[in-house]
């Protein structure tokens, strides 16, 4: 019994450059033009698509297949993709003239390659060679700094509808030699197109990393840049112990790094709000709230809310910005300060303490929940939003990672486990202590102060 009216899987099995795959014949762009054909036809619901592992036709790819009837296509280019919609996907006629209807020369071919793929991989073991995943992993950093260095470039901007080697170089200020190869290297990341030798944003690049677009998502991955400089130290900070990076806090830092951190809190401004369940909530201390992203979503959820967001002084300028796009000055309020020093006040009935406890060591954030704990009304609540380690410290894996990220940019910060945290929420006085796990690395501890 078949679920949908057909299933059509297109082999996306990704190989070492100079090795045959469909995906260097242009599957990728197959499965794209497939989703986007199906839903102008509205058959989405009616087709399944899934891409899949290399079927062993590597040379006649990109590579097709469509169950139930079991037919196979080659040769597939995103041109086809409408006609092969129309006719077989939804009136049930095979498009021929890309059909592959040769099983026994289909079976040699697919078992051809897998001999000679095993045989590669055996010879490669016994020579005592690098994985390809590992070797890959190693050098992960070289296709991360082309791309950072175009967006600090604005490379994508001065791209734009298409321009030449020369034309971008001179509209950013750098060697035209230089441009052409970082130019060419993006293409070979798919991260550009070259046509006839000028240079052209791909609709993904063009959509998020080029001025004017409504989702331009430069700004928090400038922050990203930033912190390249810092990993380069990584070697040095794990021989010391703590940060030995330069401390960089201007204004270029505070607006990258807030932007980012906008960007990820709107992604899940909606769940956290969700799992407070803050209807009956009056009054919000938002701790080190950058954007006020958080207190933004809560504002927007309930009405009459209020909220006071704690930040640095180069940070609050940037927050009063966000609070007035969103029109909410009315509501939402900042305040300079020191979080672990300064006055806190009292009477709230939520604390948020989000993306803050890992920039700080065990005892500061033992403090900053008890400091916490005197500023909330009876029965109040506080919420803290990080990376929360499962106990061994070892998963998730972001988590883990990001313990480093501490590292290298803070004095004693790190991440930390779920029993960490319940044991300082407890210490500082707080009950029904309770983790929530949200989608992705990051998730919530929840603690109330007794009525």
């Amino acid at each position: 019994m078949e679920p949908f009216r057909h299933h059509v899987f297109v082999c996306t099995q990704q190989k070492p450059e100079g090795v045959t795959c469909c995906p260097a014949s242009g599957s990728m762009s197959i499965l794209g033009a497939l989703h986007g054909e199906l839903g102008k036809q509205k058959l989405s619901d009616e087709v399944q698509v899934t891409n899949c592992g290399c079927l062993g036709l590597c040379d006649d790819g990109p590579i097709m297949i469509v169950y139930p009837e079991g037919t196979w296509y080659r040769k597939v280019t995103p041109a086809d993709v409408p006609e092969i919609v129309t006719s077989h996907l939804k009136t049930g006629y095979v498009v021929s003239r890309l059909q592959w209807n040769d099983p026994p020369a289909m079976k040699a071919a697919a078992v051809d390659h897998t001999q000679k793929y095993l045989a590669m991989v055996k010879a490669k073991d016994e020579a005592g060679i690098l994985p390809d995943d590992l070797n890959d992993l190693a050098r992960a950093f070289v296709s991360s700094r082309a791309l950072l260095t175009a967006l600090e470039l604005d490379i994508f901007t001065a791209v734009a509808d298409g321009a030449s080697a020369d034309a971008v170089a001179q509209k950013i200020g750098a060697s035209p030699r230089s441009t052409e190869m970082l130019l060419n290297a993006l293409v070979g990341l798919k991260l550009l197109e070259k046509r006839d030798g000028d240079f052209f944003t791909t609709a993904i690049t063009g959509r998020f990393f080029a001025e004017g677009s409504p989702d331009n998502a430069c700004g928090g991955l400038l922050h990203t840049a930033n912190l390249w400089h810092r990993w380069s130290t990584l070697t040095d900070a794990v021989r010391t112990g703590t940060s030995v990076a330069p401390r960089v806090r201007d204004n270029h830092w505070a607006l990258t790094f807030i932007a980012a951190m906008d960007r990820n809190a709107k992604e899940r401004a909606g769940v956290v709000v969700k799992a407070i369940a803050p209807n009956g909530i009056k009054r919000v201390l938002d701790l080190g709230g950058g954007s006020g992203a958080y207190s933004i979503a809560l504002a927007r959820a309930v009405p009459g809310l209020k909220a006071e967001i704690v930040d640095t002084p180069e940070v609050v300028p940037l927050t009063r910005d966000y609070i007035r796009e969103a029109g909410l000055s009315d509501r939402l309020s900042t305040r300079v300060g020191d979080m672990l020093t300064d006055p806190l006040g009292g009477g709230y009935d939520l604390v948020l303490v989000m993306a803050i406890c890992h920039m700080f060591s065990p005892d500061e954030n033992r403090a900053l929940f008890e400091r916490a704990f005197n500023a909330l009304a009876p029965e109040g609540q506080i919420v803290v939003q990080d990376f929360i380690l499962e106990p061994d410290k070892t998963a998730p894996r972001a988590a883990a990672l990001f313990a480093l990220n501490m590292l290298v940019g803070t004095t004693a910060g790190s991440t930390y486990s779920e029993p960490e945290y319940a044991n300082w929420l407890r210490d500082a006085g707080f009950t029904g202590v309770h983790r929530v796990r949200l989608p992705g690395p990051a998730g919530l501890m929840i603690g109330f102060r007794a009525g």
